[in-house]
């Protein structure tokens, strides 16, 4: 049983691999082609076609991250199919290659699946999708959320901080960072402007070039406003790098640990964190999604079918990954709306086509 194992894992990671690449190939060449139209020419210090090159290269291991359990299904789908057309996995259950120890083998490889699906998810997506905003902040301009920017908030001693953050620079830095700070009676206490920022390494931000209101109020008579411009200001904060990213960029593009950290800083905030709620739970269930399409793709072996067959199921394999992908979406988009809870709209395309797959197993290997 060894030697099928082996011989049923090669197949698989090859299809699964020729899969991949081919996506792949086909997401780069969209995204370049999507990625010339922003190609300044005849500007050498702006963005050009080697940048847009670098920038898509750099997020190719996100695109692998989603594409992942789709194509663990189409290459196990065709695999599995392919051997029942050629009898051989008629040949193998007659040698005792049973339902239940071919269900134990998808799973073992599964589980490779899932942890390769974590590892990319979790620590080499967010690391190239930082470095290609940060390609293409330095030579295209700045990363924005709106015309606004970003807010967060902070609680320190008793008073809140409402932060406004403009945008992003290349190297990581803030432009345009302005303080509120309110007195723990919602009286405004201070506001500073600075027109950049930098995460300090021992913690708290380093500002240049900052101007300060603060508002003395609390003198009767004498209450008064004063102003302060300084070229260098350290504001102590909890607020880190990762927080501030997380609000100017997309919470699928973090780290897992990174969004439970600035879910537990909302919550510590009093401001709404169920959209990185549901962000997280679909990090933590996500790969689990290849295990569930390994199993979806078993009862694929145990149909009849002429050569004319095989191009439909392969066909019907690839529909159903992507009908999974639309789900899992569209779940997100509407837990956020109708406030479900959040492990329930990040698990529920997973339960669902868990159940699918199962009676699918069931009744076309126990029942017929």
């Amino acid at each position: 049983m060894l030697r099928i194992q082996r011989y049923i894992y090669r197949e698989v990671l090859t299809a699964v691999a020729f899969v991949t690449l081919g996506f792949l190939a086909l997401f780069f060449f969209f995204d370049f082609v999507d990625e010339l139209r922003w190609v300044r020419r005849g500007s050498p210090d702006g963005y050009q076609a080697s940048h847009a090159l670098l920038y898509v290269m750099l997020s190719m291991p996100s695109h692998l991250y989603e594409l992942l359990p789709i194509t663990v299904l189409i290459g196990t789908i065709y695999v599995m199919a392919r051997l029942a057309q050629s009898s051989e996995y008629t040949i193998l259950r007659t040698s005792g290659f049973g339902p239940a120890r071919a269900l134990r083998m998808l799973a073992g490889l599964g589980v490779a699946f899932v942890a390769l699906t974590f590892a990319v998810g979790d620590y080499v997506a967010p690391v190239t999708d930082r470095l290609a905003q940060f390609v293409k902040a330095r030579y295209e301009g700045r990363i924005t959320l709106g015309q606004t920017g970003a807010w967060l908030r902070e609680r320190q001693g008793g008073n809140t901080y409402s932060v406004n953050v403009r945008a992003l620079l290349g190297a990581g830095s803030m432009q345009s960072v302005r303080i509120f700070e309110f007195d723990p009676q919602g009286y405004l206490v201070s506001i500073t402007q600075a027109r950049s920022g930098n995460i300090a390494p021992g913690g708290g931000w380093d500002l240049a070039g900052v101007q300060r209101m603060v508002f003395h109020t609390r003198d009767g008579d004498h209450a008064h406003v004063e102003h302060l411009q300084l070229d260098t200001w350290h504001w102590p904060t909890q607020i880190s790098r990762e927080m501030t990213s997380a609000a100017l960029l997309d919470p699928d593009r973090m780290r897992t640990i990174d969004l439970f950290k600035y879910i537990r800083h909302l919550d510590a905030n009093g401001q709404s964190a169920q959209r990185y709620e549901i962000e997280f739970w679909r990090k933590v269930f996500y790969p689990l999604s290849c295990l569930v399409m390994m199993v979806l793709a078993l009862p694929f072996a145990y149909l009849h079918f002429r050569s004319a067959g095989l191009a439909t199921y392969v066909f019907g394999g690839v529909m159903a990954g992507i009908s999974f992908f639309l789900l899992n979406n569209m779940f997100g988009y509407i837990g956020n709306l109708q406030h479900w809870s959040p492990w329930l709209a990040a698990a529920s395309p997973g339960m669902i086509y868990s159940v699918l797959s199962l009676a699918a197993f069931g009744w076309l290997v126990l029942r017929r």
